[in-house]
C-alpha cells in the first residue's frame, strides 16, 4: 500500500508553521503584565511556558500543536507530543498531565490514521511519565495535532528567559537541522532517521540535569531557530551571547539539505526578524546564518550554564544583541 503523504495535506510543517516572531509579539503586546501575586511567569519575555504559585508548588501550563511534520501518522504524534513536553522540561519542571489538541480532514483522511497519531502521542507521554486523559478535536480542512501540558515545578528552581547572566557558557543539546530535513521530506519524500529519532527524544534529562546544577536560565529551540530564541532570552535578561559557529551541532544530512535549497519561510523570517540585532564576523555566510536561524521542531534545550555530555555553543556577555564568530 502506499503511504499517505500526510505532509501534502499542510501548507507548511511542524514549528516553522508557527506565526512570525515579530507578527506575533505585536499581536499580544498589550496583553502582557496580568496582575496577581500567583503569577510567577506569564507574557511578558515569552517563556515557555506560563507559571503560577499553587501552594508550595508552582504549577505550569503550556499549549502547543502544529501541522504534519512527517508523513508517518504515528511518528507525527510522537513528535507533536515530545516537543509539547518540552515547554515543561524547558521551565525545569515534570509534566503530570495531558489532554490532546486535534484538527482533522475528516472528509478527507481516515479515522483509523488519527487513531495512529494520537497512539504516538499517547507513547511518548508515557515514556515521560505524563498521562494524556482526553482532549478536544474539531473537523478541520488541515490536519493539526498537539497537546496541552500541566506541569509542577519547585518555583525557586524555575529555568527562566529572563534569569541569563553574563559571562555564562551556553549549552545546546540537541543539534540543529530540522527543519531544513522536515522541509525536504515534504519537498522529496525522502525519510532521515536521524532527523526523527532527534525530534522524539525528549528533553527530560537535560532539564533534570540542569535544575539539579543550578541553572537559572533556559529555553527550547522550537520554531523561531536558535538566533530567535537565544535573542529572546538575551533581550529579557539585558544580556549578550557571542556564538562560536563552528561549535553549533548540526545533523549531516542538513547541510547536504541546506546546500540543496531547501530552506524553509520560517527559518528566513526568523533571520529577518533577529538579523537587526546581529554582529557577524567577516567570514561569516549567509547560509551559516540560515542554519542558526533555521526552524526547529521538537529541538534541544537551550542552557546558560554547562551540562556534561552536551556542546558549549558560546557565552553570554554584558550589553547586548549576538555576535556570531
Amino acid at each position: 500500500m502506499t503511504q499517505t503523504r500526510l505532509t501534502g495535506y499542510a501548507h507548511g510543517g511542524g514549528c516553522a508553521c508557527k506565526i512570525p516572531p515579530g507578527e506575533l509579539e505585536e499581536a499580544v503586546r498589550g496583553l502582557t503584565g496580568q496582575p496577581g501575586d500567583t503569577v510567577l511567569v506569564g507574557l511578558d519575555d515569552g517563556d515557555d511556558a506560563a507559571a503560577v504559585l499553587v501552594g508550595d508548588l508552582a504549577v505550569l501550563s503550556t499549549a502547543d500543536f502544529f501541522t504534519p511534520v512527517v508523513d508517518d501518522a504515528y511518528d507525527w504524534g510522537r513528535i507533536a507530543a515530545a516537543n509539547a513536553l518540552s515547554d515543561i522540561y524547558a521551565m525545569g519542571g515534570r509534566p503530570v498531565v495531558a489532554i490532546n489538541l486535534v484538527g482533522w480532514p475528516r472528509d478527507l483522511l481516515p479515522m483509523s490514521l488519527m487513531t495512529e497519531v494520537l497512539r504516538g502521542g499517547l507513547a511518548t507521554a508515557l515514556e515521560a511519565g505524563c498521562p494524556v486523559i482526553g482532549g478536544h478535536s474539531i473537523d478541520d480542512p488541515e490536519p493539526k495535532y498537539g497537546m496541552a501540558v500541566t506541569g509542577i515545578a519547585d518555583p525557586d528552581r524555575l529555568l527562566r528567559n529572563d534569569a541569563a547572566a553574563p559571562g555564562l557558557p551556553l549549552t545546546l543539546t540537541k543539534p540543529l537541522g530540522l527543519g531544513l530535513l522536515n522541509n525536504r521530506h515534504k519537498q522529496t519524500g525522502e525519510v532521515f532517521d536521524e532527523a526523527i529519532a532527534t525530534m522524539t527524544a525528549l528533553n527530560r534529562d537535560a532539564a533534570e540535569q540542569a535544575v539539579a546544577a543550578g541553572v537559572r536560565a533556559a529555553t527550547d529551540v522550537t520554531g523561531f531557530g536558535l538566533l530567535g530564541h537565544l535573542f529572546k532570552m538575551c533581550r529579557a535578561s539585558g544580556v549578550g551571547a557571542v556564538i562560536d559557529r563552528g561549535a553549533v551541532p548540526v545533523l549531516d544530512a542538513a547541510r547536504v539539505a541546506l546546500r540543496d535549497g531547501y530552506v524553509s519561510g520560517g527559518t528566513r523570517r526568523n533571520l529577518d526578524w533577529v538579523r537587526p540585532h546581529l554582529r557577524c564576523g567577516s567570514d561569516v555566510s549567509e547560509d551559516d546564518l540560515l542554519l542558526l536561524a533555521d526552524a526547529q521542531t521538537s529541538g534541544g534545550l537551550l542552557v546558560v550554564g554547562e551540562l556534561p555530555g552536551h556542546p558549549v555553543i558560546g557565552h553570554t556577555v554584558a550589553g547586548s544583541g549576538i555576535e556570531i564568530r
